[in-house]
């Protein structure tokens, strides 16, 4: 018999946890970020509407988000995070600082999938008359949707690393399970556990990006 402190209950429970703050957090980071990534390429020198105070202040709060390890940020906007979610723990607690640590991180690769098309074909677009509205959604968009799908991908498996962190500090989780049980009541079993869920959570979701994107990339 396995000798563990860890319940079926108490595992789906976390389980439960994990993807609730991946799934919450990947929508509305991913939500903002596309914007982020959408005006960084819309705005840059040589964009569609370049505007160099737009450019450059989306630019250095990316850089300034990224540029810190998540669980400083995860501290540093505590207050913020208090104010948002009524409290500074708990899985709801957690999803305010994923959400402003994928946001960021999301934009900076939609930027990089928007600028792998080629430039010819956003200077055909406008030569038969195309809005910014139009070059985007009919041209940019579809060209880069297979590049797109596999940003989003690595962006969510960074994000089920940035819950299992915030596991830390009470967030809950799969993250919360491995150290109050696995680091701290010395539960190898529970560290395992920890460790397979994780990996067979993290290869089935590049799996189902990688082939979506190839598929997309067929169209």
């Amino acid at each position: 018999m396995i000798d563990t402190l860890i319940s079926p209950e108490l595992f789906l429970e976390a389980l439960a946890a994990t993807f609730y703050m991946l799934g919450v957090s990947l929508f509305l980071g991913s939500i903002l970020g596309i914007i982020i990534g959408i005006l960084v390429v819309v705005t840059r020198p040589g964009g569609v509407k370049p505007n160099r105070v737009i450019s450059l202040v989306l630019n250095v709060f990316i850089n300034i988000t990224r540029s810190l390890p998540f669980i400083i940020l995860l501290v540093a906007i505590l207050p913020f995070t208090r104010f948002v979610a009524g409290s500074s723990i708990g899985v709801n607690a957690a999803i305010v600082p994923l959400t402003i640590m994928i946001a960021p991180f999301i934009g900076r690769l939609v930027e990089n999938s928007l600028l792998e098309v080629p430039e010819g074909i956003v200077e055909a677009a406008q030569s038969m008359g195309a809005t910014p509205v139009q070059v985007f959604t009919r041209f940019l968009l579809p060209e880069a949707r297979g590049s797109l799908v596999l940003a989003l991908t690595t962006a969510t498996i960074g994000l089920l690393d940035a819950t299992a962190m915030a596991g830390t500090v009470g967030a809950g989780g799969i993250g919360d399970l491995a150290i109050s049980y696995g680091y701290q009541r010395f539960d190898g079993f529970a560290m395992l556990l920890t460790v397979i869920t994780l990996i067979v959570i993290v290869q089935v979701i590049q799996l189902f990006g990688s082939r979506l994107a190839r598929r997309l990339r067929r169209r």
